[in-house]
């Protein structure tokens, strides 16, 4: 019988030989702003890859190549490079998913295939490329890539590895998630740095909502009070509203174009919203000024530099704070102790470090 992949062999922090936790800072001048406590900011774009998709895409698809090859550990997998090289892994992205299963692949000399939609910018697609994974450009929205991902699956070309699905029990849907759960593994450690480890407020933006998922799972024990999660969306991508608010993942028509990039996905994940419906999460839609206003917003603020994506946290967060009416939804006042989750930096058009050190 093969090993099995059994998550007690499997520390994701063991993914990097040179691993630490990124920083956990407080913006005293957007707590001022917003008119709360305190604003905490995890900076995500610290992370190797550049954004916190390292921690969710790469630990899924090395634990999948291990279950394939038939072993149960990463380092295993590693000494069995040989076996490994015979398989491919695939997914679709809008950039950072794929970087992180093109990492993964490229970790133990796997192939890989990341469909992307057609509009996404030729920077993030070298990124992918540069780490040697074959970019197939799928006419239309980050779902269309999905929909062209999963049909290449189903023909046999390789292992799917979804960062969203339709089945709420999707084993590496799962794992993606549980990558995540690293980061909220390191702000319950950081946050006693900056106080009593208590939280009243959270806004973290999402795609399909597999990082909001996390966050609620991770960190609802550390929320004191009322304590609000709340899910950011560009109004022109609201899947996770639209899935909130019917109690299932609804596909949202239309374009989905947004300067938020990233967040750019027209059916939420049902094991993310699962996971959001049970602990009560609340949606927060932001225009298209506040997601380009956000990243000066962060750097006035002495905070890191982002995407528009990647501050989209931010820009939920000065949405309530600005409107009287809103503020009072939100449960915002002046002791309100908030974290945002700086999803990535804004990424340099270069060559990449060795793949060995991711």
């Amino acid at each position: 019988m093969n090993p099995t992949t059994d998550a007690a062999h499997w520390n994701i922090a063991d993914l990097w030989d040179d691993y630490r936790p990124t920083p956990l800072i407080a913006l005293p001048v957007l707590a001022r702003r917003a008119g709360v406590a305190q604003v905490l900011v995890k900076c995500e774009g610290e992370r190797p890859l550049g954004n916190f998709k390292a921690l969710g895409g790469m630990y899924a698809g090395l634990r999948a190549l291990a279950r394939a090859v038939g072993v149960a550990s990463l380092r295993e997998l590693e000494a069995r490079r040989d076996a490994a090289r015979g398989h491919r892994l695939l997914c679709a992205s809008d950039g950072n998913h794929g970087l992180a299963v093109a990492a993964a692949a490229t970790r133990v000399g796997a192939a890989a295939s990341v469909y992307l939609p057609a509009d996404i910018d030729a920077g993030r697609a070298r990124r992918i490329a540069r780490l040697g994974a074959e970019v197939v450009r799928v006419h239309g929205t980050y779902d269309d890539a999905v929909d062209a991902a999963q049909a290449a699956a189903l023909r046999g070309a390789g292992m799917l590895i979804a960062d969203t699905g339709a089945d709420p029990a999707d084993p590496v849907v799962g794992d993606v998630m549980a990558g995540y759960g690293l980061l909220t593994r390191e702000v319950r450690a950081q946050l006693h740095e900056h106080g009593d480890g208590r939280l009243t407020h959270v806004f973290v933006q999402a795609g399909v909502g597999g990082l909001a998922a996390a966050i609620a799972e991770g960190l609802h024990q550390c929320m004191s009070g009322p304590g609000h999660l709340w899910v950011v969306e560009p109004a022109a991508a609201a899947c996770v509203a639209r899935a909130l608010s019917e109690g299932r993942p609804v596909r949202i028509p239309g374009d989905l174009h947004t300067a938020a990039q990233m967040l750019s996905c027209g059916l939420a994940s049902a094991p993310a919203l699962a996971i959001l419906k049970r602990h009560g999460a609340g949606s927060v839609l932001v225009s298209e000024t506040q997601l380009h206003a956000a990243p000066q917003a962060l750097r006035d603020a002495s905070g890191p530099s982002a995407t528009p994506s990647g501050a989209a946290g931010v820009a939920g967060l000065l949405a309530a704070a600005d409107d009287a009416a809103l503020r009072i939804a939100h449960g915002l006042d002046q002791r309100s102790r908030v974290l945002l989750i700086v999803t990535e930096r804004i990424a340099p058009d270069r060559g990449l470090r060795p793949a060995a050190q991711y």
